[in-house]
């Protein structure tokens, strides 16, 4: 829905609340900013949740492929907020928006945000912003490898890599609820790995400390049989077990590198399978085109139909929220930019009492 207005006080919010990362490997502090006034094409946001992703993290490090900033910026790539002011949103209205964070451009780790017209999608009713929120870059980067870019077909066996991160849970679920015949979630946590089951994963392997590649390969191919789909969120010599249990004409897509930057694939096996290796990288998908997986993501919420283990922090206790995600929490971590009352408020009007999905 479109709305037509005229630049007001709304339009230019002045100072605001944020987290600001000085300079390459600083943990952001939270500080007051000015916020510049919206101009056409921008829609003012009041951010309500704010997931803290890994990739806001390797960003702030100064260690990511595609970007560097060396002066302040505000982190934060998406979020869930209420409209405040814009020519194309209705004031009011909720929606999922996505930020392209830089010193010239603040992210969503912010009481409010100025996002491109283009970066903003309307939250269906019936479903809690918190949950909403989480499933975003998580969701799309599970579901979108596995559904639009490896295909994945009715009876299939899925190989997870990573399961126990936020991607790799909601990746289990997604093949299961896609209908895959097998699903195999593969993670060093025993103790995270247990909770899989729960999820749709019908075996686990874990990953043992100075394991080989053809050792790992070894244990999966006795719990696996020949897998068609790999999701890898992990990289290096996992990836490299993987293959070795591959089908024929098997798809893997690459979503993360935790494990290292670089992964030994003999061109044999590449092509005596005819494998399909190709990688998922949400920061350079428009988000018109990730709008189908977002839409299928929370109508399985709004139906209980997926879970998301959500651990949420106010935007004062950022530093906390930093330092809980760097070591792999297995869960979403949520800001919360919005005062306790207000924040509240937002998201009791926002739930369905009856079909709360709130953590």
């Amino acid at each position: 829905m479109s709305s037509t207005r005229s630049h007001d006080d709304t339009d230019s919010p002045g100072e605001i609340r944020a987290a600001v990362v000085d300079a390459p490997g600083a943990v952001p502090r939270v500080s007051s900013i000015a916020l510049p006034p919206r101009t056409p094409g921008s829609t003012l946001v009041a951010v309500v949740a704010a997931p803290l992703n890994p990739l806001d993290l390797v960003i702030a490090s100064g260690t990511f492929h595609s970007a560097r900033h060396e002066a302040p910026y505000v982190p934060g790539s998406e979020c869930v907020g209420v409209v405040l002011a814009s020519d194309r949103h209705q004031p009011g209205a909720w929606v999922y928006a996505e930020c392209h964070a830089s010193p010239d451009a603040p992210g969503s780790l912010a009481t409010q945000v100025l996002v491109d017209d283009e970066d903003l999608l309307p939250l269906p009713e019936g479903i809690d912003p918190v949950q909403a929120a989480a499933v975003g870059n998580s969701g799309t980067a599970a579901f979108m490898p596995l559904v639009e870019d490896a295909a994945l077909r009715s009876g299939e066996t899925v190989l997870v890599l990573g399961a126990t991160g936020a991607v790799g849970q909601l990746a289990v679920q997604v093949a299961h609820r896609r209908g895959a015949g097998r699903v195999i979630g593969v993670a060093r946590d025993r103790t995270a790995l247990e909770r899989l089951p729960a999820l749709g994963a019908d075996a686990t392997v874990d990953q043992r400390a100075g394991e080989s590649a053809e050792e790992l390969a070894e244990r999966l191919r006795a719990v696996t049989g020949p897998v068609d789909v790999v999701l890898d969120g992990v990289y290096g010599m996992p990836l490299e077990a993987a293959l070795q249990v591959c089908a024929p004409r098997a798809r893997i897509v690459n979503v993360g590198n935790p494990a290292g930057a670089t992964a030994r694939i003999p061109a044999g096996l590449l092509r005596g399978k005819q494998l399909t290796l190709s990688g998922f990288a949400g920061l350079h998908t428009p988000l018109q085109a990730k709008q189908a997986a977002l839409t299928w993501l929370w109508a399985c919420l709004a139906r209980g139909e997926l879970r998301v283990d959500v651990r949420t922090f106010p935007l004062e206790d950022l530093p906390s929220a930093w330092r809980t995600q760097a070591v792999s929490p297995h869960a979403k971590c949520v800001v919360l930019p919005q005062d306790g009352g207000l924040r509240e408020h937002a998201i009791t009007a926002r739930t369905p009492r009856d079909r709360s999905t709130r953590p």
